[in-house]
Parts: C-alpha cells; sequence; structure tokens
C-alpha cells in the first residue's frame, strides 16, 4: 500500500472510530472558552460509567441554560460551597449499594480554593472514592472577573486593578496542591489544556485509583485574561515553557513525575498576550520590579520541582510531550 492509500485507509479507520463525548457542542461558553475543552477533554478519557457533581460557576452556567442540557451523563448541579460534600454523598450511595460507577467533582478555582475548600478536604480526609477536578482559570469569571485566591500576583481583575497605588493583586497565587498533598492522599496531580495527552493520562490515573483524587487543570479564560480568542493553546503552553505552570503528579504527598521543560522561555512571553499583565510593560519601577518577581516565582518552581531538562533535545523548543514518572519511591502509608 503506498503512502497516500495509507493515509487514506488511517482517515477511514478514525472516522469510523466512536468517541464518547459526555459534554456535547452547542452550549453557551465563550469563543475559545479553555474550560469547555477541558470539560471535554476529561470526558472523553472517563468513558460513559461516570456522575458529575457541578458547582456553580462558568461550566454550570454555560452547559445548562433551561430548558436545555449540554451533558449527555447523570450530572448534579451544587451550590459553591459544597460540590464535594455532594460527590462524597453520591459515592456512599453507590458504595451501599454495591455500584462501581466513579464519580467526578467538578469546579472552578472560586468553588476549590475559596468556597468550596472545607467541604474538599473533608472529603480527602474521609477518603471516598472521588476524582476532584479544578478548573483553574484564576479568577470569578462567571461573575465579573473578580480575584480568587488562584489569581496569579501583579494580574489585574475588577476587584484587584492595576493603579498608581498598586500594580493588580497584591497577594502570591495559592499552592493548592501543596495543601491537597499535605492530606497524604493517594494521588493529586496539575494539568493544562495546552497538553491533553498528558491531561488524558492525568484523568485515567485519577480514576483508576482507588479513594479520593485531585486534578487541577490550567483553564486559559480569553474574557478574563483579556487575550485573542484564537491563542488560548498558545497562551497556557506559554504558562508552562516558562515554569509559572508546572505540571506535576504527586502520591501520598511525594512528588512522583514532573514534565520536563527542553527550553525555559522567559516569563514576559507568557505575560505579553494577556491583557490582565498589560500594566507590567509600562515605564515604572513597580511594573518592573514586579516582572522581576514573576520571573523569580518561575524560576523557583523550576528548581522546586525540578522541571529543567538537563539535555534539551535539538530542534525541540516545547515541553516534553509527557512526564518522567517514578522519580520518587512513593510507600502509601501503613504499607511498611
Amino acid at each position: 500500500m503506498n503512502n497516500t492509500a495509507a493515509l487514506r485507509d488511517m482517515s477511514s479507520i478514525r472516522q469510523q472510530q466512536s468517541r464518547f463525548e459526555g459534554l456535547t457542542p452547542g452550549h453557551r461558553a465563550c469563543q475559545g472558552c479553555g474550560q469547555a475543552l477541558a470539560a471535554r477533554l476529561v470526558l472523553e478519557s472517563s468513558g460513559p460509567d461516570v456522575v458529575v457533581a457541578n458547582a456553580t460557576g462558568c461550566l454550570e452556567v454555560f452547559t445548562t441554560a433551561w430548558p436545555q442540557s449540554a451533558w449527555t451523563i447523570p450530572w448534579m448541579h451544587s451550590v459553591f460551597s459544597n460540590t464535594a460534600a455532594l460527590a462524597a454523598g453520591m459515592e456512599a450511595a453507590f458504595k451501599a449499594r454495591d455500584i462501581s460507577t466513579k464519580v467526578l467533582a467538578f469546579a472552578g478555582d472560586g468553588g476549590t480554593f475559596d468556597i468550596g475548600f472545607q467541604a474538599l478536604s473533608g472529603m480527602i480526609e474521609r477518603g471516598h472514592n472521588v476524582l476532584f477536578v479544578c478548573y483553574d482559570n484564576e479568577a470569578y469569571m462567571n461573575t465579573g472577573v473578580q480575584r480568587s485566591s488562584s489569581t496569579p500576583v501583579a494580574a489585574a481583575t475588577t476587584t484587584s486593578p492595576a493603579g498608581i497605588a498598586r500594580t493588580g493583586k497584591r497577594h502570591l497565587k495559592k499552592d493548592i496542591v501543596a495543601i491537597i498533598a499535605a492530606h497524604c492522599m493517594p494521588y493529586a496531580a496539575t494539568a493544562s489544556v495546552a497538553y491533553p495527552n498528558d491531561l488524558k493520562d492525568k484523568v485515567r490515573r485519577g480514576i483508576q485509583t482507588p479513594g479520593p483524587a485531585f486534578l487541577m487543570i490550567h483553564s486559559p479564560c480569553p474574557l478574563g485574561w483579556m487575550h485573542d480568542s484564537a491563542k488560548g493553546i498558545e497562551v497556557a503552553r506559554l504558562g508552562v515553557e516558562t515554569g509559572l505552570v508546572p505540571l506535576i503528579e504527586m502520591e501520598y504527598g511525594q512528588q512522583t513525575s514532573a514534565m520536563p521543560l527542553r527550553r525555559v522561555r522567559p516569563v514576559v512571553d507568557y505575560l505579553k498576550p494577556q491583557g490582565r499583565f498589560r500594566h507590567l510593560f509600562a515605564d515604572d519601577p513597580m511594573a518592573r520590579q514586579e516582572l522581576a518577581h514573576l520571573q523569580a516565582l518561575a524560576d523557583h518552581n523550576i528548581a522546586h520541582y525540578g522541571l529543567q531538562e538537563s539535555q534539551p533535545e535539538s530542534g525541540d523548543s516545547h515541553a516534553a510531550a509527557s512526564v518522567r514518572r517514578g522519580t520518587v519511591a512513593v510507600v502509601p502509608p501503613g504499607a511498611v
């Protein structure tokens, strides 16, 4: 078979392959929404034998405009604060009836880092068999782009505006993964919509993990980040390549893998396409100080998580397509 025929045959095979869609097109998400893409990737990986508890927020609002719904799986809406508690109750009911269906909990950074954290901590501590997915777009986007504890330092939002007195948000982004890992839970990881294969692998690991699992997905928001709606994947990739968004896995509180960076990009490459950081490029001492601060944060991540690839491959300017695994020997508590 010649190359042309082989390609045609492969195309035919792919067209005939079925792909599960737990979230269908036709919803009301903004053009270029990273969260919508992330949710579709999660559900493609999980398969149909799941139920979802979904917090109030963008994902809930744009998928369930009455009387329509974009969901093809059992789905239940919760308020901001109790998504993890709702998911825990669903899991306990399934367990009592000896049903193996996996429970997924979906929330944004507001429903994870802030309002919903108490319930999330309790769910993990009690050991419920739930995969909790945080779609991190780094602000309360659905209600007007207010800052959250996930908003990066120096980013401008409607409640942390940039001006003469200050350069956007004054506080560091909360290290939620370290806080979650401190629960000594079986599995916690970070992912990005710019690396779908890595994201889907981590979803499958979370699904297969007995007990609680946590996945935070960095999800660009063109509205809140003020970037071109066609540039979401490019912006997300730059976040990873600069070291500001480390892609890691943790088991029982210890880091077990990291996506290596073969060629580290300067932080300004990630900041420039985003209007929320536009003020940092003014001819101003405070702006220059914040740029240096953000670069230092990226450098810290690279050193702390061991992201720098020691031997870059020729011609590869991006992060590796997969992560190193097994770098730390992990022994579950009570195993020895």
